[in-house]
């Protein structure tokens, strides 16, 4: 009878401790989103700093290409791994153990001697290429269990805004640090990133991989524990899992599509910025990164506002109007635009940037906890995949193209997909109403049974605001 006047004693306690819960793995999360800032800087930085000493070593940019080319064949190769660690280990493990790894091989490559840097230098391509993947699979496949499902959004937006500070502070520090205190302390200061994540790791309680597998799979049946210790023969699951939700499938597919355009950007903007200044052809690219990041770090804040006040998340419509947005943007970008439109373009792709990040992420992470770290695994694959073949043929194109050419039908086969990808999705949520005996049911059934897609229908966009049928 006590509940009908108001709230009982136990009932409020309960609810201040849910309170102080949230707070704590906020502040917690916040330490590592630092963390990992700090070691994003450091990732930054070696991508200047290794691809100029790899130049420099063996004067030949076919090097430079290799170097590249091993670093996205370990993250490849990563992606497809990293599902059946975080069934048998936990999220924190691997997170601690990628940031200890990286740390050893550039201290390796510090001490190795002269006769021996090649080698050093490929054994830095591999491992920092496998375990950045490993890091970033582990972290957001987790976030759920860290910070809770209602605010996974919050928490991917924070992380991508340290990231994008960090990139901005990497690559603009990058040349000072080089030219003012050589490659070894730059390598110095670059283990010491790692490092510091490292400790970050240690010191900090982080939930998920071995443990959320197999909580999550304890609900029903079993199976899903079972699934968890399974490793390889769980892993085709995952592929199955994204086939039989044809919305999810295809938004992986199209970020790897959305990569293989962010390759041609990346390589042409050096070529374009040579074209509008040939004494000084880093100004534009420093610019051009530093306003795209301004328009990163704003989308963030708004989307936090965003879901703070209304509780949702920006949805796979977001993410599929977001890619439009910003690969249309990259396109003008190159158009030969005056500087001050140039400028306004940089920022509203950041700002694109920004939105589909967190659309991406947040629609993974409603997977359930045994299918996550799969899905997280697929996707870094297919990113690798498409930004690896992607610099491949965008190489070749740019010797007989302009780079205006280039990104137009990179960026375009992106805008091309999205929409097919808005389409689709459209059609699924007209054929929402048909119920479980409908086609959407025949998905759940297939790979995310009711009792273990607690967070929602990843492939009907459930808990994403911007698809959830109120009806």
């Amino acid at each position: 009878m006590g509940s009908a006047d108001g709230p009982t004693a136990d009932e409020a306690d309960g609810g201040s401790r849910k309170t102080r819960d949230t707070e704590v793995s906020e502040r917690r999360f916040r330490f590592l989103v630092a963390g990992y800032a700090v070691s994003s800087y450091g990732t930054f930085l070696n991508m200047v700093a290794l691809n100029l000493f790899v130049y420099e070593t063996t004067g030949r940019a076919l090097a430079m290409g290799l170097f590249m080319a091993v670093r996205l064949a370990s993250g490849f190769v990563a992606g497809l791994l990293v599902g059946g660690l975080l069934a048998r280990f936990s999220a924190k493990s691997i997170m601690l153990w990628a940031n200890v790894g990286q740390g050893a091989v550039m201290l390796v490559l510090i001490l190795a001697p002269d006769s021996l840097v090649t080698g050093a230098l490929m054994a830095v391509s591999v491992v920092i290429g496998a375990c950045g993947t490993l890091f970033m699979v582990a972290l957001r496949s987790s976030i759920p269990e860290m910070v809770g499902e209602d605010r996974r959004a919050w928490a991917n937006s924070l992380s991508i805004t340290g990231r994008s500070m960090a990139m901005v502070a990497g690559f603009a520090s990058a040349g000072v640090v080089v030219s003012l205190v050589g490659y070894t302390a730059a390598f110095l200061l670059d283990m010491a990133t790692f490092v510091i994540c490292a400790v970050t790791v240690a010191l900090l309680p982080i939930a998920g991989g071995k443990g959320a597998g197999s909580e999550a799979g304890s609900s029903g049946t079993g199976k899903g524990e079972k699934a968890a210790k399974s490793g390889p023969r769980w892993r085709p699951v995952a592929f199955l899992a994204l086939a039989a939700a044809p919305g999810l499938g295809l938004m992986v597919a199209l970020r790897g599509v959305d990569a293989f355009g962010s390759s041609s950007h990346n390589a042409a903007l050096p070529i374009y910025s040579t074209s509008l200044d040939a004494s000084n052809p880093a100004v534009f690219v420093s610019a051009f990164w530093c306003v795209w990041a301004l328009g990163n770090i704003g989308a963030q804040q708004v989307i936090q506002r965003y879901t703070q006040r209304t509780g949702k998340t920006v949805g796979a419509l977001g993410f599929g109007y977001g890619t439009v947005v910003m690969s249309a943007a990259f396109i003008a970008a190159f158009a030969g635009f005056p500087l001050a439109v140039t400028a306004v373009i940089a920022l509203i792709a950041g700002a694109a940037d920004g939105l589909t990040e967190v659309a991406y992420t947040s629609h993974l992470q409603t997977l359930p906890a045994t299918l996550r770290g799969h899905a997280f695994g697929l996707s870094a694959t297919f990113e690798n995949l498409g930004f690896g073949v992607g610099m491949i043929l965008v190489a070749a194109a740019l010797d007989r193209f302009s780079p205006l050419a280039v990104v137009g039908w990179s960026h375009g086969a992106a805008i091309v997909v999205a929409v097919v990808f808005l389409l689709r999705v459209a059609a699924l949520r007209r054929a929402e109403p048909a119920g479980p005996t409908g086609r959407a049911g025949d998905a759940g059934r297939a790979g995310l049974r009711k009792e273990e897609a607690v967070e929602g229908r990843p492939d009907r966009g459930d808990r994403d605001g911007a698809e959830v049928s109120r009806g």
